[in-house]
């Protein structure tokens, strides 16, 4: 009777002792459709797997509008799902009005009475030991939380923000918009050194972001946390036919560095890979894709604006590129490339935070003609395309599994709740 007694008294004590988190996020995570939902899906299933008790509340915006009814149910369940919806969007009045505040017009529309209400309800009903920022834009809400909870407030930081728009407007051309723009970002930039002395810890994506915070001086614990994926799930083949000699890019089209890439390589690269081998086709792919690419007219380029099955997506075409010369943070895509298994050509940018082999699981060029002649390589080399293919997918089966990493970041949590 007494070892039953001792193995319900450990169970209790268990449950009881559960790591207790709450997911604040900017954009609904499902369906897991664009870089940033899926680092937050899967990071929410990370942690219902390591045993976390979450609750997850996100901003829905109307422009990443994902209904609830479209969310598994068992999702809702593990995860407390809540959502609120807000339009978000910018616009021209809220971009003028905003020039007479001293707030960045980039934060500032996340900021809204009904979530800042459902938040006060789910911290008052709730003890949680880890508050978890989806990127800082959420950090809007650090008062509210203080006043609220006693919790550790940890910012993921999905990107350092003011570096995106630093290194696209060093890539841009002087203009009325580019001087808003540098106003809005020198703004970003004090919002975020602002909200370091408010946090207890940061886990950003990649070590790059982590010693970017470290140079802005952020002086506590700093754990850097790789987005996960399923690689098994993604390894699981369709029997697609393959099209040959395809070169493809696939990210959120809305998204300014994206489209900064595509438009670099067709005006840099486009015109010597098709001379070279003018069977070559190029694919552009994603969500929210501007009119300037739909009305493109280029030989050999297929302009898709949403894909239905990203899985038969990626395994219908072969070499993925990703010619990135603004971001910070991680390209999801990659982790979802390397994953499938494909052959991948990006620049240095693209491919920060992925501690791989820049000749042997990835290729890295940064200069046109670099950049160029290695998509050539891998169209006109089908042993060195299977090469890097076959060593991609090794390389994620070692360094992405999902549950292994965010069981890291549960034992750094547990950690400093202990310290």
């Amino acid at each position: 009777m007494l070892p039953f007694i001792i193995y319900g008294l450990q169970n209790y004590l268990k449950i009881k002792n559960l790591l207790k988190v709450l997911q604040i996020c900017n954009k609904a995570p499902f369906p897991a459709n664009d870089g940033s939902s899926i680092a937050i899906y899967n990071m929410a299933q990370g942690l219902i797997e390591n045993g976390v008790k979450l609750h997850l509340l996100t901003i829905n915006t109307k422009k990443h509008f994902k209904a609830d009814a479209g969310v598994p149910e068992e999702f809702k369940q593990n995860s407390n799902y809540t959502s609120v919806f807000k339009n978000t969007d910018t616009s021209l009045l809220g971009a003028f009005s905003n020039l007479f505040s001293n707030q960045s017009y980039f934060v500032s529309r996340f900021y809204f009475e009904e979530f800042n209400a459902k938040l006060i309800e789910i911290l008052s009903n709730n003890k949680f030991d880890i508050i978890q920022l989806e990127g800082v834009f959420v950090a809007v809400y650090i008062n509210t939380i203080k006043k609220y909870s006693n919790a550790k407030i940890i910012l993921r930081a999905h990107n350092v923000e003011n570096k995106i728009w630093e290194r696209h407007l060093g890539n841009s051309k002087k203009s009325i918009l580019n001087f808003y723009l540098k106003l809005q970002n020198k703004r970003l930039k004090k919002f975020e050194h602002r909200v370091l002395n408010k946090l207890d810890a940061i886990i950003p994506i990649t070590n790059n972001d982590k010693h970017l915070f470290e140079t802005m001086g952020f002086k506590k614990n700093i754990f850097t946390c790789i987005t996960g994926v399923d690689v098994k799930n993604y390894q699981t083949k369709n029997n697609v036919n393959i099209k040959e000699k395809t070169i493809f890019y696939f990210g959120s089209m809305d998204w300014m560095p994206n489209q900064e890439a595509v438009n670099w390589f067709l005006k840099n690269c486009w015109n010597k890979i098709y001379k070279a081998v003018p069977d070559s086709r190029f694919v552009v792919a994603g969500r929210g894709m501007p009119q300037s690419f739909l009305q493109l007219s280029l030989p050999n380029v297929l302009v898709i604006e949403n894909v239905i099955d990203s899985r038969a997506f990626y395994e219908q075409y072969q070499i993925m590129l990703v010619p990135l010369l603004s971001g910070s943070g991680l390209r999801i895509k990659i982790i979802e490339g390397m994953a499938y298994g494909k052959a991948i050509v990006s620049t240095s940018i693209g491919a920060e935070g992925i501690n791989c082999d820049p000749k042997k699981d990835i290729l890295i060029a940064d200069t046109a003609n670099d950049f160029s002649d290695a998509v050539i390589e891998l169209l006109t080399n089908s042993d060195k395309r299977i090469e890097l293919e076959k060593n991609a997918s090794e390389f994620a089966y070692k360094e992405f599994d999902n549950k292994t990493v965010v069981s890291k970041l549960v034992q750094f949590y547990n950690t400093i709740l202990n310290a």
